[in-house]
This record gives structure tokens, C-alpha cells and sequence, in this order.
């Protein structure tokens, strides 16, 4: 085999061991989150969705597949927002603040108490992750955390927290991503399910 082969098998057979890994304790955390998630959705409350690099592209996609792919004719709607999609806000806070900045700064303009703020960072040692976290927390908001390495500080921060159990970077965001995609499915077919038992 080729080192490319060798490398493309390699890296395959380690996100399945980290698959099988998380089958211990991911359904029991996506419980917990889909819980809140649906709440939110049946309440009319915002999801706030943040993180950095890799993160940030998870974060903006969650949105969309919140706001589009969870949703089912006469259910309620998701009230998503990426707060990575806004990038002339962000890079005026960057610019005019900190770049630690650009993610509490547009939760002031908008945050309300029972809100879920969702924070993606690989590391859970993000600065601008964790100062949008612990604002969230102060102002009653519910704090959602996807990390991987050890969990960080987000660990302790987030009031639910899933942390992927790898110390590999791209293989974490690799699983963020699957995760929402999970998450977006059960909550589609939950909003079919609730429709069908009105029906």
C-alpha cells in the first residue's frame, strides 16, 4: 500500500474507534441536549451557535440545519442564529475591543434569559467560546458545549457539555459536524412524529 493508502486507512480505523468509543455515553448526552433543543424550539427561544476555524464553519452549519433541515410543516421553528455569519460585526469588535470579543458583544445586543447558547471548540479552551459561555450563564441562558482533547475549560463551563474523546483536531471537528447532523435528523423527525400523533 501506498503511504497515502496507508494514511487514509489509518485515519479511518481511528475515527471508528472513537465512534465506538462514544456509543458508551453520547445517547445519553444527546438526550439531555435534544431535551433542551426542543424546549427551546416550543418556547419561541433563540439558539446562539459559536466557535472558531473549523468551529466556526460547525457553528454556521448547525444554524442552517436547525432552521431548515430540523424543521416540518405546522411545527415550530427553530430560532437559530451562527454567531460567526456576521463577520462585519465581528471584525469591528476585533478591531475596536478584542478578539475575545466578538462573540459576547452580539450576545448583549440580543441575548434573553432561557436562550441556549451552543459553544464548538475543539481545544474547550477558546477565549471568545468561553467569554460568550460564561455571559450566557450570568444572564440565566442555557450553555451547551462540544469539545475534545480533555474538554477544557469548557468542560466545567458549559451546563451541558459532550466532549469527543480524541486528541485529534480534524478528527473532533470531523464528529462536531456528525453530531449536528444527528441532532438536526432526531429533532426532524421528532417535530414528523409530533405531527402525526395531532394528525
Amino acid at each position: 500500500m501506498s503511504d497515502v493508502s496507508t494514511r487514509t486507512v489509518k485515519y479511518l480505523a481511528e475515527v471508528a474507534r472513537t465512534l465506538e468509543v462514544m456509543e458508551k455515553d453520547l445517547p445519553y448526552k444527546s438526550e439531555q441536549i435534544i431535551s433542551e433543543l426542543v424546549k427551546a424550539r416550543d418556547s419561541g427561544k433563540r439558539v446562539y451557535i459559536c466557535g472558531n476555524g473549523g468551529s466556526a464553519a460547525t457553528a454556521s452549519h448547525m444554524a442552517s440545519d436547525l432552521n431548515k433541515g430540523a424543521n416540518r410543516k405546522d411545527s415550530p421553528r427553530f430560532r437559530a442564529v451562527a454567531l460567526t455569519d456576521n463577520i462585519p460585526a465581528m471584525l469591528a469588535w476585533a478591531n475596536d475591543s478584542s478578539y475575545d470579543d466578538i462573540f459576547v458583544e452580539q450576545l448583549k445586543n440580543h441575548l434573553e434569559k432561557d436562550d441556549v447558547v451552543i459553544g464548538i471548540s475543539g481545544s474547550g479552551n477558546s477565549p471568545n467560546v468561553l467569554k460568550a459561555m460564561h455571559y450566557a450563564n450570568d444572564k440565566g441562558a442555557l450553555t451547551i458545549g462540544l469539545t475534545g482533547f480533555d474538554g477544557g475549560k469548557m468542560a466545567q463551563l458549559a451546563k451541558i457539555c459532550y466532549t469527543v474523546p480524541s486528541n485529534c483536531m480534524q478528527q473532533v471537528e470531523d464528529i462536531h459536524l456528525l453530531i449536528e447532523h444527528l441532532f438536526s435528523l432526531i429533532l426532524r423527525d421528532s417535530a414528523e412524529c409530533a405531527q402525526a400523533k395531532k394528525g
